[in-house]
C-alpha cells in the first residue's frame, strides 16, 4: 500500500512532525469557504449536479444509520439481490447492479469473510458460481434490512410522502 507523508505543524525551532496518511485518505475540508456564501447558481441548473449532491446526502445518512452493522450501500445492494435471487451468478449480479466484475469480487470476498455470502460452484459451468446467503447472512440481513428501513424513513421524512413517491417515479426512468 502506498502512503503519502504529510508534514504536521511544529513549534518554532522544532523539526516538523511527519504524519502518515493512508493512500486515498481525504484531507479535511478547509474552513475558508464557510466564511462567505459561495455562489452555485450555475450548477443548480444541472440535473447531474443535483443528483450527485442528493446521492451524497442520502449515502451519508445510510452510512450513519447502518454504521453499527458496518454495511455500505453497495454491500446492502449485493445482499438484497442475492437474498431475493438465491443461486444468482456473479456475472448476472454484476450486470444487474452495474458493478464492474473486479469490484464485485472484492465486495463478495468481504461479505464471504463475514460469513454472509457463500459461493457455490455451478454444476453446469465450471467458470461460474451461484451466490447464496448463509444462515448467518440471513440473520444479519434481517437486522440490516431493519436499519435500511430506518434510513428510508429518514429520507422520506425530509421529502414528505408525496414528494418521495414522485421522486421515486421520476428516478425510476433512469433505473431501467
Amino acid at each position: 500500500m502506498s502512503e503519502q507523508v504529510k508534514p504536521a505543524a511544529a513549534a518554532v525551532g522544532e523539526k516538523p512532525v511527519r504524519r502518515v496518511a493512508k493512500r486515498g485518505a481525504r484531507a479535511r475540508p478547509s474552513t475558508e469557504g464557510r466564511a462567505r456564501k459561495i455562489e452555485t447558481a450555475g450548477l443548480v441548473e444541472h440535473l447531474g449536479y443535483l443528483l450527485r449532491r442528493a446521492q451524497i446526502n442520502v449515502f451519508q445518512d445510510f452510512r450513519r444509520t447502518l454504521e453499527p452493522l458496518d454495511i455500505r450501500p453497495a454491500q446492502y445492494s449485493v445482499l438484497t439481490v442475492i437474498q431475493a435471487n438465491p443461486g444468482l451468478t456473479q456475472m448476472a449480479l454484476a450486470h444487474t447492479l452495474g458493478i464492474e466484475r473486479s469490484r464485485l469480487v472484492h465486495l463478495l470476498d468481504a461479505l464471504e469473510a463475514r460469513a454472509f455470502v457463500q459461493r457455490v460452484a455451478s454444476k453446469t459451468d465450471r467458470r461460474s458460481h451461484a451466490l447464496h446467503l448463509t444462515e448467518e447472512g440471513e440473520k444479519a440481513f434481517a437486522q440490516i434490512r431493519a436499519l435500511a428501513q430506518k434510513h428510508e424513513k429518514n429520507v422520506a421524512d425530509k421529502l414528505g410522502p408525496r414528494r418521495r413517491k414522485e421522486l421515486l417515479r421520476l428516478l425510476s426512468i433512469y433505473a431501467n
